[in-house]
């Protein structure tokens, strides 16, 4: 350690020591202090000037540079680290929450979650419409949702933090209204069938029933139609991921906002039935901080990619899918992003309070937005139509010409809307089959995935979360056996279709 008087001495702020006397005497005696008026002068006021004007003569040597030699990066990651959750979403602080809640003791597991947008303005979840649903034609969705749907019902006696106000995620339970035409009815009773043998509440409307019910309603060209009676509708999506992640905060996980940019790989060549098959493992992850050339190294037990529309980057830095064409290395995670507009508008005679979220026969959806007389909606584009995704740019053309004439056909009054806002944001696409993808990676075995949900993840974080964080602390799926969706999908090229994607 430095020792003070030596660091000033060194900086010129105190006189050197005297050297003794060569003949052995002593050194002659410093003068005596003065007993007038004392001098008015602060040690440390003059240290920080010195080192003022050093700072100033380096950034004249290196112009630009913000560095100083003192200085500390706020926010670093912990060197080391248990599990590192790549992806600061509501998926990602899902998992960071139910694997503390999970852990066998107290601080048994040290959880870190990187985010590299610190203002979440790109982030999927605080981009998306805030819908939750029981109908999906795939069990395991199903079964999902029903869980998500108690726990949101229930958040405050999982998430609530002492001493914080209770959390209000505005839940709207005015259910999901899906039409379905002359050429889709069969198959949307059949959904139907299988969402009450897995216990939702669904009934099947005729289109008078549904005049009845809804006056303004324009029931040409709809057979058949469904509505969930509970447990859908919609909330805020940006009070669901904070109320995740101010408690697992409270719980001791670490929040970083930085980039991973690479991964330290140990890799071991093993002979199988299969042939020869590179193994290998996440030694350490790199996290580069914001603005910074600074970078923290962590080293990990498991990754956790839950970067949504860019996992697919994130696990090529770990070697997966790069490998020869038709090998098991050379498969890739087919989850790429997809840009998806939200717009907003106001009409003061449109549908009142017991507007649902309507899903037309066309897949044009909207719902009520608050109480003015305000309606969000949207439509996925074609296969061949998909926006650019280099930028969050809206194409107001497509409400224009692809949306509008649907609203204004199904619900009459539509027709005098006016548009007030509009904004995009990300699906984490799964081109393989619109599922999620959950759990290990076959080859690289510390890697986890919780991604490629296609637009449905948000109502099934909190299930999907628990599914991964139960698979890490007990080594299998407990509440809900999601091994369907696991990678080996892809190996085996079985795809597992969901039918009700909006």
């Amino acid at each position: 350690m430095i020792r003070a008087g030596r660091l000033y001495r060194a900086l010129g702020l105190l006189p050197a020591r005297p050297l003794p006397d060569p003949a052995g005497g002593s050194a002659p005696p410093s003068r005596r202090l003065r007993t007038g008026h004392p001098q008015r002068r602060d040690l440390f006021a003059d240290l920080e000037k010195d080192l003022l004007q050093f700072y100033k003569k380096l950034k004249e040597v290196l112009p630009g540079s913000d560095w100083t030699p003192l200085h500390i990066t706020k926010g670093l990651p912990p060197e080391r680290a248990d599990v590192v959750i790549v992806g600061g979403g509501v998926m990602g602080w899902s998992v960071a929450y139910w694997l503390k809640a999970l852990e066998p003791r107290r601080d048994a597991l040290r959880v870190v979650v990187v985010e590299k947008d610190p203002t979440y303005s790109r982030a999927s979840t605080v981009l998306s419409a805030g819908g939750i649903r029981q109908q999906f034609s795939l069990p395991e969705n199903i079964q999902m949702s029903l869980y998500s749907a108690f726990f949101l019902r229930t958040i405050n006696e999982h998430l609530g933090v002492l001493n914080e106000p209770p959390i209000d995620i505005q839940f709207n339970p005015s259910g999901y209204l899906f039409l379905a035409s002359e050429d889709e009815a069969a198959m949307l009773e059949e959904n139907v069938r299988i969402q009450r043998d897995e216990g939702a509440e669904v009934v099947l409307l005729s289109p008078a029933q549904l005049k009845k019910k809804y006056p303004w309603l324009n029931t040409d060209g709809v057979a058949v139609a469904s509505y969930g009676l509970e447990n859908e509708g919609w909330f805020d999506p940006w009070s669901l991921l904070n109320a995740f992640r101010r408690k697992a905060m409270s719980m001791g996980v670490y929040q970083c906002f930085g980039e991973v940019t690479r991964f330290t790989i140990a890799s071991t060549d093993v002979m199988t039935p299969e042939g020869l098959l590179t193994f290998s493992r996440i030694r350490q992850v790199r996290v580069q901080m914001p603005n910074s050339l600074e970078y923290q190294p962590v080293e990990c037990a498991l990754v956790v990619n839950a970067a949504g529309p860019w996992s697919q980057k994130l696990a090529e830095m770990a070697s997966v899918g790069i490998g020869a064409p038709n090998t098991q290395e050379g498969i890739e995670l087919p989850v790429e992003p997809r840009k998806r507009y939200l717009f907003l508008w106001h009409c003061p005679n449109g549908p009142g309070l017991d507007c649902p979220m309507l899903v037309d026969t066309t897949g044009v959806y909207f719902r009520r937005e608050g109480l003015g007389g305000n309606y969000l909606g949207s439509l996925s584009p074609a296969e061949e139509e998909e926006p650019d995704i280099q930028d969050l740019e809206v194409d107001h053309g497509f409400f224009q010409e692809k949306i509008w004439p649907c609203l204004a056909r199904r619900v009459p009054v539509f027709e005098s809307l006016k548009v007030k806002s509009a904004w995009a944001g990300y699906y984490d696409y799964n081109k393989f089959d619109q599922n999620a993808v959950l759990g290990r990676h076959p080859l690289v075995e510390n890697l986890l995935f919780i991604t490629g949900f296609s637009g449905h993840g948000l109502q099934h974080s909190p299930a999907a979360g628990r599914a991964v964080a139960e698979l890490i602390v007990e080594g299998k799926f407990k509440t809900i056996n999601l091994e369907k969706f696991s990678f080996e999908r892809f190996v085996s090229g079985e795809q597992l279709l969901e039918r009700n994607i909006v």
